[in-house]
């Protein structure tokens, strides 16, 4: 490992990607604190587990393009520290099975105090993770990838923070996470109009290859409106608070970034619009769990 080691795994962490864990697990729990007192200790193992969870998914994701021949020295984004840094992709196999076994650990702290469900979930969870990145037949490489993580990572992760504070499911919850899972799909989606140049020659069959550039740029502007649009439903049918209009806040942040990948002409501004949407999806995370956190305690 390179004398910079830490900032180089840190890049393999690829940070502006963890608002995709960090997010669903916020609000899960805001959700559920509408009908339990916290239980802290479960939410931070979940919140590391979560986190934990997509840094090995970018790892495998890493050693799995590099194993490919899709990595090079001139590629668009934070990935590539093996093409770039030097670190040998043994290592970068090394690190994903540590940061696996911990995260494993984390689950299984959380089964023993709450459900074995939520054990079983996890690990389907894992197993859809490696297949997403690795395998034969990568999910990722397919038109099927943002759908994929949409899921994993917006309802699923939401849904077990919810049960694990709560011990129950509610319809609310499965709603309300679905502005999640379309802004975590919004960021695969954007992260592959961003290397739809890359992803041509090396095979990918994603879905900005397979619509184009501009219709996957009109596709993910639909997905910003759909996500502001459920959570207004939510709030007119009173199955949330008016404090969820928080996240209208957000909205202008995400109407501009349609324009920025159009006005793209170089890599740089290409993952400066990439990074814009990681933004948007923390900024409506973080201001949807204001607006539950609000809603939980303050009379209206």
């Amino acid at each position: 490992m390179p004398s910079n080691w830490l900032a180089i795994l840190w890049r393999l962490m690829r940070p502006p990607t963890l608002t995709a864990s960090v997010t669903p697990v916020l609000v899960g729990t805001g959700l559920a604190l509408q009908h339990a007192a916290l239980h802290f200790d479960l939410f931070l193992a979940m919140l590391l587990a979560a986190v934990l969870i997509q840094a090995a998914a970018n790892m495998i994701n890493e050693y799995a393009d590099y194993a490919r021949g899709l990595d090079n020295k001139d590629m668009v984004g934070i990935a590539g520290t093996i093409v770039r840094d030097g670190v040998s992709p043994h290592t970068v196999l090394i690190i994903f099975f540590a940061t696996l076994f911990i995260s494993l650990g984390l689950g299984a702290y959380i089964a023993a105090n709450t459900s074995w469900w939520v054990a079983v979930a996890g690990t389907l969870s894992m197993i859809f993770m490696y297949l997403y990145s690795s395998g034969p037949h990568p999910i990722s490489y397919t038109p099927f990838g943002e759908v994929t993580a949409g899921i994993l990572m917006g309802p699923v992760i939401i849904l077990i923070s919810y049960y694990i504070q709560t011990s129950h499911l509610s319809l609310t919850a499965v709603v309300a996470s679905l502005p999640i899972g379309l802004l975590i799909g919004a960021i695969l989606l954007a992260n592959n109009i961003r290397d739809v140049e890359h992803d041509l020659p090396g095979g990918r069959k994603t879905l900005p290859v397979i619509l184009g550039k501009e219709r996957a740029i009109m596709l993910l502007q639909g997905v910003f409106v759909l996500s502001y649009l459920i959570i207004a439903i939510l709030v007119v049918v009173q199955l949330l608070t008016p404090f969820s209009l928080l996240t209208l806040l957000a909205y202008p942040f995400s109407a501009r970034i349609g324009a920025m990948f159009r006005r793209a002409t170089n890599p740089s501004e290409l993952q400066r619009a990439f990074t814009s949407t990681s933004f948007t999806l923390i900024r409506f995370g973080i201001l949807l769990f204001l607006g539950l956190l609000a809603g939980a305690f303050l009379p209206l």
